[in-house]
C-alpha cells in the first residue's frame, strides 16, 4: 500500500524536526497515529533510525538539501531518459562518458539556485572544505 499525500506530511514532520530528540518524538507521534495502517513503514523507520537521522549531525541548511529531493529526482529522471534510450553500453567507460555528457547538458539548464544556497555552500565548505573548494566556481 502506498502512502498518500496526507500521510507523507506526517512523515515530513519527522525529518524536518529541529533536533534529533524532536524527531524521535515526531516518530512516536507518527507511530501512534499510523501503526495500524502502515506497520511496515513504522517498523522500517524504527529499524533504520540511526541511518535515517544521521543528517541531524549537520546544520539546518545542509539538512534541507539532504531531505529536499526534487532536484535529485529531476536529475535522476533526466539521466534515466538518456540511459534508457541507449539500450546497452559496450563498456563501463562508454556509460561514464554518456553520464558525464548528460550531466554537463543538465547542469546548463539549472538557472535557479536552491533556497539559501549561499549559506548551505558556506556550511559545506566549513565541514568538507577540501572536498568542496575544487568544485566552487567563484
Amino acid at each position: 500500500r502506498s502512502i498518500n499525500c496526507l500521510d507523507r506530511s506526517h512523515l515530513k514532520t519527522i525529518y524536518k524536526a529541529s533536533s534529533l530528540s524532536a524527531a524521535e518524538q515526531k516518530l512516536t507521534d507518527f507511530a501512534t497515529k499510523w501503526q495500524e495502517k502502515y506497520p511496515v513503514v513504522v517498523e522500517s523507520w524504527r529499524t533504520n533510525w540511526l541511518r535515517l537521522t544521521r543528517f541531524f549531525e549537520y546544520p539546518p541548511a545542509i539538512r534541507r538539501v539532504v531531505y529536499t529531493t526534487n532536484t535529485v529526482e529531476g536529475f535522476h529522471r533526466q539521466i534515466r531518459v538518456v540511459t534508457k534510450t541507449k539500450g546497452a553500453f559496450p563498456t563501463d567507460n562508454a556509460l561514464l562518458k554518456v553520464l558525464y555528457l548528460a550531466q554537463q547538458r543538465i547542469s546548463q539548464t539549472w538557472t535557479m539556485p536552491l533556497p539559501n544556497w549561499a549559506l548551505t555552500v558556506q556550511q559545506l565548505t566549513i565541514l568538507f572544505g577540501d572536498r568542496v573548494r575544487p568544485h566552487l566556481h567563484v
